[in-house]
């Protein structure tokens, strides 16, 4: 048994979809720092400023997951190639337009959601219950960033709409 009077491997399961979704998070995160740096046109500072809050948010959200996975005892993942290799955020190409980044990004945070949920669940059957609170938090705010930007996309697609009416 360790210090959570439990024994290490009962938390492997957790441990495999934690690592998961750390490596999708780190292409999540480097995703949104090349749409900070490239963005350009009207949306520029709209996307600019909402990328770095997003980008913020995600170290801290890195770091979380990292230090849980070390909590349960076991190993995060800490280079790029696994990173790469265990993503289910696929890495952005650099020069894409304003609507497309943010389309991408969206996209980026289901995916991310969809890792979170799986967490829980396995979580769960593993009677994880610090996990499942680590994990629940995050998924709360990452479903209120991607509520915010489908909000920004429709509002811009419904005012598109809109000017080419007139």
């Amino acid at each position: 048994m360790n210090y959570l009077g439990r024994e290490v491997q009962a938390f492997t399961p957790v441990a495999t979809d934690l690592n998961r979704l750390l490596a999708s998070y780190n292409v999540y995160y480097q995703n949104l720092r090349s749409f900070h740096w490239n963005i350009r046109g009207k949306s520029f500072f709209d996307l600019h400023n909402l990328f770095e809050q997003y980008y913020k948010d995600a170290t801290v959200e890195i770091d979380d997951i990292a230090e849980r996975i070390l909590t349960i005892g076991h190993i995060p993942d800490g280079n790029l190639e696994t990173y790469l290799s265990k993503s289910e955020v696929t890495e952005s190409k650099n020069r894409v337009n304003d609507d497309e980044m943010a389309h991408l990004t969206l996209n980026d945070q289901k995916t991310l959601t969809k890792l979170m949920r799986q967490v829980i669940k396995t979580a769960a059957l593993a009677d994880d219950e610090g996990t499942i609170d680590v994990v629940a938090a995050m998924l709360s705010q990452m479903e209120k960033k991607a509520w915010i930007l489908h909000s920004w996309l429709k509002t811009r697609t419904e005012s598109n709409a809109t000017l080419n009416m007139q």
